[in-house]
């Protein structure tokens, strides 16, 4: 069984085509692939499959190394596009992938890079069920208040803003984020990122994934903060009477593992360029594939 291992600003995949699988992917399988010391490693895996829709060149489905399905990943979208473009699915630059969250349309712009059409993303969604119509909220954990702006990009985001890069580091994620991850507010959990300006349209960010703990970037993360940060900015010119509203910008977004240039227009089309490049190429042993098949 051949695989590929991808990173995406630190953020790393095992992509597998379906045809190539000799069993299901079950959470525990995907797990156990994911593991470190007994398994690949991975921050989750990327399944890819020939799609019944011509439109599509194909269907991407993302699996949590806890063995969760994703519904969207940026990153992990950017290494799938790229993929596909280096293995001959494709030949166009211009093309569209199916996913749990919808149609993804991505731009091949270079050898290692494409620009991700990520649709539209929506301040009200079931994922915040009791949210109102702004998606801005407020919630306890770890002994603190914190007012957030839920967004939804295919997955569920809920960021946070603080005062400066200072706080920002300060900010214990592996013991916070787990409360907020799976707050009562959001019933299907959610991913969490905290952000600050250091200067114009240009933002730091901290990201703890939902399924995954604090990581190094994340794409849909990184765009939930720039839609957050394009609110709030937008808000503050309403406050001082200089405009207000949703004004396009391009925000760029400086993560752990590196950075991702999101637009966002005055509709909140996102469009998430970056980079993505192949870690290594290998193919599982008869025994590692043996201890797969027995696990459910």
């Amino acid at each position: 069984m051949r695989f590929e291992k991808w990173q995406a600003l630190g953020n790393d995949y095992l992509i597998l085509e379906r045809e190539e699988l000799p069993f299901g992917l079950t959470p525990a399988r995907v797990r156990r692939l994911c593991e470190g010391h007994f398994g690949v490693f991975a921050d989750g895996v990327l399944l890819l499959s020939r799609s019944n829709d011509a439109r599509f060149v194909a269907d991407l489905r993302i699996y949590n190394p806890d063995g969760s399905e994703a519904e969207l990943s940026g990153n992990g979208a950017r290494e799938a596009v790229l993929y596909l473009r280096r293995r001959g699915w494709t030949s166009e630059d211009v093309f569209s992938i199916r996913t749990p969250a919808g149609e993804i349309r991505p731009t091949i712009t270079g050898p290692d890079t494409c620009r991700v059409d990520m649709g539209s993303a929506s301040l009200a969604s079931r994922d915040f069920p009791a949210g109102p119509a702004d998606g801005r909220g407020e919630l306890a954990a770890d002994g603190r208040t914190w007012r957030f702006q839920h967004v939804s990009i295919g997955n569920p985001q809920c960021a946070i803003h603080v005062a400066d890069e200072a706080e920002l580091q300060a900010l214990d994620l592996p013991a916070i984020g787990p409360e907020i991850e799976a707050h009562e507010l959001f019933p299907n959990r959610t991913n969490v990122s905290w952000y600050t300006e250091i200067e114009p349209n240009r933002i730091r960010v901290r990201i703890f994934e939902r399924g995954v703990g604090e990581t190094l970037s994340s794409g849909t993360g990184a765009s939930g903060a720039a839609v957050a940060y394009t609110l709030r900015e937008g808000a503050g010119a309403a406050e001082t009477g200089s405009g207000g509203g949703v004004t396009a910008r391009t925000v760029t977004v400086a993560l752990d593992g590196g950075e991702l240039e999101v637009e966002v227009g005055p509709d909140l089309h996102i469009n998430m360029t970056g980079w993505a490049v192949p870690v290594f190429a290998g193919t599982l042993s008869e025994d590692f594939l043996k201890e797969l098949n027995e696990t459910q």
